[in-house]
């Protein structure tokens, strides 16, 4: 197999195995425990999960909330038009990906959203609820600037949109199944989905276990479905995301890692973060807050990696090659043929091992992709 081509990725799943839906409750789903050391495969149930934890092992979770980003709306002839909200880049404007509206509509075309799918010749009765106006169009990118703003703007928004699902998952998800039940940062398009598997209860049984709890935020962009165009993997340029790391739990997390604790990332977006904070070497001990005598004294090697507190756009971009240098393990769902998601575990586990547990899954009848099952990758 060679690891750098595309189709070494590939693989056929019956469409029946793709999860329209999640089970109820949705720590009821189905665990796949993936041994990189023994190289064993065990099937097991999320509720066990703790089974595999340890005392003090910390779950790193990804607490970006879902935008409801997709609103319906019209032109003012009555056209219907759909757009994705995608960033915002002001208190009143968003870059948007447009719908039903040809690319020569640009400039100061004027969009009024009801958050309802109206018929051409249907008129709000109460005039728009939330109007906009394109301000620039680059292709099917635009920046709508809304007739509100910050709060105002987020309410209706809220009120008005659609919760944006996967193009595979071919029913209207209600909001609440898309969205973790820890989720606290607005921006995502996207739901940060190897946290749905996990509920109040799960949280409990994770604390009387002594798992330690800490949250960065991603927030998830389209980019995330973006197909690999290049046979050879190493040519594909990775979308950029927004993420934040703040001081406190990198402090927490670095001192987790000192005591040789495990450092378990729930999600890809968490494993983005942290191997997009970690930095190495004791000469950039400073950088911590840490002197390098107190590093030396904890017994960390020159080449230890440790997390410094950042914010910003990463572009990382993980493929099998990749050395991992902060998180030790990763609970991550099934996913699609040939995506950068897919390399990422691959580059943790293995090409060769995640390609056998895939098939396996697939002959055990597993769900898959964002309401399927789950694995853990220890």
């Amino acid at each position: 197999m060679n690891k750098t081509k595309l189709s070494s990725y590939d693989f056929n799943l019956p469409k029946e195995l793709i999860a329209q839906k999640p089970v109820s409750p949705a720590d009821t789903c189905c665990l796949l425990v993936l041994d990189r050391k023994t190289k064993r495969i065990i099937d097991e149930k999320f509720l066990n999960l703790t089974k595999y934890l340890n005392k003090g092992d910390v779950l790193v979770f990804n607490n970006s909330k879902v935008l409801p980003a997709r609103l319906i709306g019209r032109k003012k002839t009555g056209g219907k038009v759909e757009i994705l909200l995608l960033r915002q880049i002001k208190p009143d404007t968003w870059e948007c990906l447009v719908g039903n509206l040809p690319v020569h509509k640009q400039v100061g075309t004027s969009l009024l959203f009801s958050g309802k799918q109206e018929h051409a010749s249907t008129k709000l009765s109460t005039g728009p609820l939330l109007s906009g106006q394109i301000a620039a169009r680059k292709n099917n990118i635009a920046q709508i600037k809304f007739n509100l703003s910050g709060k105002k703007l987020m309410d209706q928004i809220f009120k008005l949109g659609q919760t944006p699902t996967p193009p595979y998952i071919k029913r209207l998800a209600k909001a609440t199944e898309y969205q973790n039940f820890f989720a606290k940062k607005i921006g995502s398009v996207a739901a940060p989905t190897a946290g749905l598997h996990f509920t109040p209860r799960i949280f409990k049984l994770l604390k009387q276990k002594g798992v330690q709890i800490e949250f960065v935020t991603l927030h998830v962009g389209l980019g995330t479905f973006a197909p690999i165009k290049f046979e050879d993997i190493t040519k594909h340029q990775i979308h950029s995301e927004y993420f934040e790391l703040d001081k406190a739990t990198a402090k927490r997390l670095n001192q987790a890692k000192k005591e040789g604790r495990r450092i378990i990332a729930v999600g890809t977006t968490s494993v983005r973060v942290l191997e997009s904070c970690s930095q190495s070497k004791i000469s950039k001990a400073s950088n911590f807050g840490l002197p390098a005598e107190a590093l030396a004294e904890a017994g960390l090697r020159p080449s230890a990696f440790m997390l410094r507190a950042n914010s910003g756009y990463t572009d990382i971009y993980i493929y099998p090659g990749y050395k991992f240098k902060f998180i030790d393990s990763l609970i991550t769902n099934f996913h699609v043929p040939k995506s950068s998601l897919l390399l990422l575990v691959s580059a943790l586990a293995g090409t060769e091992f995640i390609k056998k547990a895939y098939q396996y899954a697939i002959r055990k009848k597993y769900r898959f992709y964002s309401f399927g099952d789950v694995m853990l990758i220890k």
